[in-house]
């Protein structure tokens, strides 16, 4: 059971488009959510929110297995 269920986590991953909202699992910004940038061949960069006094966007780079995409 638990190999079906990595094939579904995997298989759900590489399926991002640019504008769709994931869910951080693992690394620095664990547990935070964004909008996926751009997708690369080993990881999808993000926007996780914009700085206060600046007002630019806060950007970080995910790798595949480190992330979930939210419905």
């Amino acid at each position: 059971m638990s190999e079906e269920t990595n094939e579904a986590n995997v298989d759900t991953k590489k399926k991002v488009n640019e504008g769709d909202k994931i869910q951080i699992i693992k690394g620095e910004q664990k547990g935070k959510t964004g909008e996926v940038l751009m997708i690369r061949e080993n990881s999808v960069i993000v926007k996780i929110g914009n700085n206060k006094g600046t007002g630019e966007p806060i950007k970080t780079v995910v790798n595949h297995k480190n992330y979930k995409r939210m419905k």
